[in-house]
């Protein structure tokens, strides 16, 4: 018999996801794949799984789901849920035995946005072009995970850490400091630093295609002139006509139009996936702006 997981609770969003499908750009299709890399791939290594296993993508909590045919291992990291088996808590960031018949459930977290639930083995759905990795914005890859759904759990490989809990950062509950390099288009705005020097707001219209953000607008140093589109990146800030900037997420277009004021350092990419609407984010450039003022690149 199967092992598998019967959906019981979705909570506001859960979807499966990996590392994505990289090098379909040219064919329009974006990477996608965990918004929170890290999380992802440390749910797999605590459970011995390779780390394009997929996981669990829970946002905001709510999730549950019961283990149907046998005993699996379970790992739950990102955003504090106070998961639970039968109404019993466990610590995130460690290995849970979860029997047959018992029941996983997460809460609500008390800061931070994602939470993702690994199994030994990895979930089992049908990969589309090369990912277990659903794409909100294409509507590409297994579709949003609803209750009654049953996900098959894949084969154990690899022997265990020697660690069953890790130490990860804390995720921030009140401001957020992102590190930006400048460019390619800072250029094209009056004042780029103007980005660096307002608190953002993030909106409620934020998902994984990207971050809305509100304050002080950025203005144009050409508002009559249109950027031809160019490719896009995850963690690029582009700044539309109401100067308002979006940080692009990992289900982003592949190309855009908007110009791009700065992106986000790499290191930094992880922490978007755990903003909330409402939060307060300030950034700050990684090294000094280059373009002198008027120049214009194409």
């Amino acid at each position: 018999m199967t092992t598998t997981l019967e959906v019981l609770r979705t909570g506001p969003l859960a979807l499966v996801e990996d590392l994505g499908r990289a090098g379909l750009g040219h064919l329009g299709v974006t990477r996608s794949g965990a918004a929170d890399r890290g999380s992802h791939t440390l749910a797999n290594r605590l459970l011995a799984n390779p780390d394009d296993r997929a996981t669990i993508e829970v946002a905001f909590g709510g999730f549950s789901a019961r283990v149907r045919g046998g005993d699996i291992d379970i790992a739950v990291t990102g955003a504090d849920t106070d998961p639970s088996v039968n109404g019993v808590t466990f610590g995130t960031n460690s290995i849970q035995r979860v029997h047959d018949g018992q029941t996983i459930s997460l809460g609500t977290p008390r800061s931070g946005l994602r939470t993702y639930l690994g199994v030994r083995g990895g979930i089992e759905v049908t990969p589309v072009l090369g990912s277990r990795s659903y794409d909100v914005l294409a509507a590409i890859g297994p579709a949003p995970l609803q209750q009654g759904d049953v996900l098959h759990i894949g084969e154990p490989t690899g022997d265990y850490p020697e660690l069953d809990q890790a130490p990860v950062a804390t995720i921030p509950d009140d401001v957020v400091e992102l590190r930006v390099s400048p460019g390619p288009r800072d250029d094209w705005f009056v004042d780029p630093d103007i980005m660096v020097r307002t608190n953002w707001l993030v909106t409620n219209h934020s998902d994984r295609a990207g971050m809305r953000l509100v304050g002080m607008p950025l203005e144009y140093r050409w508002p009559d002139r249109q950027l031809p589109a160019e490719g896009a990146d995850r963690g690029a800030i582009q700044i539309p006509p109401n100067g308002m900037p979006i940080i692009l997420g990992p289900d982003h277009p592949v190309t855009g139009a908007y110009p791009v004021v700065g992106v986000v350092v790499e290191a930094d990419i992880d922490l978007l996936a755990q903003v909330r609407p409402g939060q307060t984010v300030r950034m700050h450039w990684s090294r000094p702006r280059q373009h002198a003022a008027g120049h214009l690149s194409w």
